[in-house]
This record gives C-alpha cells, sequence and structure tokens, in this order.
C-alpha cells in the first residue's frame, strides 16, 4: 500500500531503516529487501563525456550497492547519424567541427586530462576515424538480450578511446563483441542483415521525442532525467534522493484483489 501524503507530508522512508534495526533486536537473520533503482542511459560509444559520465556513475552504484539493487540498461543516440559507414579523417572531422585546429587541441587536452582523473586513458592521436556508430548501436541493444550490453558497451567505447580500433570496420566490431562475450555466428549474422535496424532508429525517436538533444543522459526509474556527465557525488545524491521514494512491497493481502 503506498504511503499516504494527504496532509503535506513528506514521507521519509529512512523511517523503515529504524525499522528494519529494531526488528534486527528480536531477529537476527533479518534482512530488508533492497529498493530497486532502474536506470537508462542514452549514450554513444564515440562521445567522450559518455564514457567519463558513464565511470562516474558506476562509481556512484558501486558506494550504493549495499542499499540500493540499481538496474542499468543502455539506449542509442548517434552524435551524427549521417556519418558515412566508412567514417571519416577524425582529426579533419573535428577540427572543421570545433572550427581550428587550435580549438580542437584545446577541447581534446581538455577531455583527456578530465578522462585520467577517472582512470580512462583516452588518445585522440592514436584514433584515426570518426565511424558511423549504427552498427555498435545495434550490437549493444543485440547483447542486452544475452546479457552482456554493459560488457559490450564498455568494449566499444575503450577500443574507441583508448586503442584506437576503428569501429566502421565489421571485422573490428565482431572481434571487439566476441571478447565481451557474444557468439561470434551471431554478430557476423547480424551485421550481414539488416536486423536491428529498425529498432535503433526507433529508439532513437523515442530519445529525441523525450527531448534529449545531448549526451549523456540518465532516465531513472522512467521518470527523473539527469544530463551530462556529473559527479559522481551528485550521482549519489539523486539516486539515494530517488530511491528513497522507492515503496518496498512484498507479499501482503489485498481484499480488493481478493487474493487471500
Amino acid at each position: 500500500m503506498a504511503i499516504s501524503n494527504e496532509y503535506g507530508l513528506r514521507p521519509k522512508l529512512h523511517h523503515l531503516r529504524n525499522f528494519q534495526e529494531m526488528r534486527g533486536c528480536y531477529e537476527p537473520n533479518y534482512q530488508m529487501k533492497k529498493r530497486e533503482i532502474q536506470v537508462e542511459i542514452v549514450s554513444d560509444v564515440v562521445c567522450p563525456w559518455c564514457y567519463i559520465g558513464k565511470r562516474r556513475f558506476e562509481r556512484a552504484v558501486d558506494e550504493l550497492k549495499s542499499e540500493y539493487d540499481i538496474s542499468v540498461t543502455y539506449s542509442p543516440f548517434e552524435l551524427n547519424a549521417e556519418m558515412p559507414k566508412e567514417g571519416v579523417d577524425q582529426k579533419a572531422y573535428l577540427v572543421k567541427k570545433f572550427g581550428s585546429e587550435e580549438k580542437f587541441r584545446q577541447l581534446t587536452n581538455n577531455v583527456v586530462n578530465t578522462a585520467k582523473l577517472e582512470g580512462l586513458s583516452f588518445d585522440f592521436d592514436q584514433q584515426r576515424i570518426s565511424p558511423n556508430t549504427r552498427d555498435a548501436h545495434r550490437i549493444i541493444a543485440f547483447a542486452k538480450v544475452a546479457g552482456k550490453q554493459a560488457e559490450v558497451n564498455e568494449a566499444f567505447m575503450k577500443a574507441y578511446f583508448e586503442d584506437g580500433i576503428d569501429l566502421s570496420k565489421n571485422d573490428n566490431l565482431i572481434r571487439i563483441a566476441v571478447e565481451a562475450g557474444l557468439e561470434k555466428e551471431e554478430v557476423t549474422d547480424l551485421l550481414n542483415s539488416d536486423k536491428g535496424i529498425d529498432e535503433v532508429e526507433l529508439a532513437e525517436g523515442m530519445n529525441h521525442q523525450r527531448g534529449i538533444s545531448g549526451v549523456p543522459f540518465f532516465i531513472i526509474n522512467n521518470k527523473y532525467g539527469l544530463s551530462g556527465a556529473q559527479p559522481t557525488e551528485t550521482f549519489i545524491k539523486v539516486l539515494t534522493e530517488i530511491g528513497d521514494q522507492v515503496v518496498l512491497a512484498g507479499e501482503t493481502c489485498d481484499p480488493e484483489q481478493k487474493d487471500c
């Protein structure tokens, strides 16, 4: 049963933790079920702030794992959906995008230094190609069925930003996906077909309808949105505030349902 708020009072679920402690005095083996939080991360594998934001978010999840059961899924966003399938020269593309080589160096150096603080080793000089990421997103969506979405998403980001691997080439996509836990034959068949294209386009269209114009974007419990590579402390604060609104549910007798 939901907690009533008819008197304008804001219910504080930390009272439930006090109740847990009280019961613990009488039932040493009693354990309260963790509150569940669902997070959908909208991102692109060639977005540097997506990788940085993901690391910061993961630290927050690790910090809160004893209190909350946080599940994560990934949703596609293409920074440049019109990118040719074979990709383009990365430096030339970014210099044109940023307006000058000086600005390119300034922005990429800033990103590299920020990434280093999160334990990431970005190398823009090693990466020669800015790829079209549609196929990578198809594989990430497919990996969800196999329970390997997080591993595949991480592998693609690492390959692009740290290892300088060309993600426009199918052979590289297949190898990375297989190393992350997918079956080679299945990934090959996927890339040799049109499977998953409609699903990726539908998901991207839905994200645009949600008003998402930049990534990373974090959708929490399908209700709250958080934009950008926030500091870990901000993720902890937001997840805790939202998590504490979740009412723990167990087996009950509901007269209206006539179930007992």
